[in-house]
């Protein structure tokens, strides 16, 4: 199906509920609701972005179409891949539904991959088209946050080429977005923009390039009840750059009672200015990198997750220290609480790190009044810590971190580290933490 739907919700006065029948429908051009509308679909209704190919001809080992790519454009994004950087590229190849891998040179193709060259308008397939649907991912963005208290319900939202830090489907200020599939997207599933007051409820977010869900610069938001799975599919830097699950910055609001599983990134990401943020109640296993980050940022609840083995994934630019965090990572933040969690057989159980990092909106970036209480630390890996770190022109104060009533299962006697050092439990107690705490 590839009719506009665009004419009709013009037509309609605003408040108006569409609803897109079962089937593809392949749109050239953002979706564009007004204030109050209602976005849903019948079972099966899909919002595609992508193309199908056709005309291909046989060039060595390889097949070729020509005029399907738009023209160069500008560059953006951290990948994996420092040099080749093929996560930067926003259109994707699927066959018969598989995603491709992209590559960098016509020499590359093999089976599973594809080439596209932007300077000649040439794409290079490494498998036979023929007597099967290939798609190219075009359009950037199936829905608009063109304007207030939307609704979008239902749909499946896939095959995006959204550009990195940009989503398949843009949120604004007081929207619901609930009991979506959107999956396979180039950059980020859902983003949250100046979207203050929205709740992202029982969406299913897998599979995309970058970013599971995004918010930036909007307070209030709920993001609850989602499965957040297998994101950073096309090789977005795993430990530092925005993929994976979950990246909220300058923003607030309660994160809760999602499954955030097995993304090649960080599970659940807080960085810069964020504030009066809630993340609790959920379950955040398998992530490739730190289960949960919480990065030059002010006050917090991380209460009642489950944090499992999580941090085994990383490579470019990260190893095995406190420095990589692992289960929990409070990164010179101040006024947070770590309460409750269960925080079991990660990389590294829970990484508390003092760094300068400047000044923000509300006051200096600095690692204060952070108490980690009330939790079950399992630490079944030897070479597994626990801990404070802290580079030289930012030391740690006494009193900024509190440990009290945890309780510890550690393999390595000496699994907690402080001021450089590695401490057994003792040690560890006799610097001033966990006093009333038990280890087994």
């Amino acid at each position: 199906m590839g009719v506009d739907p665009q004419p009709q919700i013009d037509a309609a006065p605003a408040k108006t509920t569409f609803c897109f029948a079962k089937g593809v429908h392949r749109l050239t051009k953002p979706v564009r609701p007004r204030a109050g509308d209602v976005l849903g679909g019948e079972a099966g209704a899909v919002l595609s972005g992508a193309v199908r190919l056709s005309g291909w001809e046989k060039d060595g080992n390889a097949w070729v179409v020509r005029g399907a790519l738009p023209a160069p454009y500008q560059l953006k994004g951290q990948c994996e891949d420092n040099r080749a950087k093929p996560c930067q590229l926003g259109e994707q190849v699927f066959v018969q539904g598989k995603h491709l891998t992209r590559v960098m040179s016509r020499k590359s193709v093999q089976p599973g991959t594809f080439y596209g060259d932007y300077d000649h308008n040439v794409l290079y397939l490494g498998d036979d088209p023929q007597g099967k649907l290939v798609e190219l991912s075009r359009t950037q963005t199936a829905i608009d946050k063109t304007a207030d208290n939307v609704t979008v319900t239902g749909l499946i939202i896939e095959h995006f080429a959204s550009r990195p830090q940009a989503g398949a489907l843009q949120v604004g200020r007081h929207w619901k977005v609930t009991g979506n599939e959107v999956r396979w997207n180039h950059a980020v599933g859902i983003m949250v923009i100046e979207g203050d007051n929205t709740v992202v409820e029982r969406n299913s977010v897998a599979d995309n390039g970058q970013l599971g869900i995004g918010q930036y610069k909007s307070d209030g938001v709920k993001l609850t009840a989602n499965l957040v799975t297998r994101n950073n599919t096309d090789g977005f830097w795993i430990a530092d750059w925005e993929s994976g699950g979950i990246k909220s910055t300058r923003s607030s609001g309660e994160v809760s009672g999602n499954d955030i599983v097995a993304n090649q990134g960080i599970g659940f990401w807080s960085d810069i200015a964020e504030h009066d943020r809630r993340i609790t109640g959920n379950r955040i296993r398998d992530n490739a990198a730190d289960g949960i980050r919480y990065e030059i940022s002010y006050q917090a609840v991380i209460d009642q997750n489950v944090v499992e083995h999580n941090g085994f994934g990383t490579g470019r630019g990260s190893g095995g220290t406190l420095w990589d965090g692992g289960g929990i990572n409070v990164n010179t933040s101040s006024d947070v609480q770590v309460t409750g969690n269960l925080i079991k057989d990660n990389r590294n159980a829970l990484s508390i790190q003092s760094r300068t990092r400047g000044d923000g909106p509300r006051g200096t970036y600095v690692l204060r009044n952070v108490t980690v209480e009330g939790n079950l630390v399992v630490m079944t890996n030897p070479e597994a810590t626990l801990g404070v770190v802290e580079n030289k022109g930012s030391p740690t104060k006494p009193g900024a971190i509190t440990f009290r009533r945890n309780s510890y299962q550690v393999a390595n006697p000496n699994s907690f580290a402080y001021h450089g050092q590695s401490m057994s439990w003792s040690q560890w107690q006799q610097s001033g933490f966990d006093q009333d705490s038990v280890n087994s």
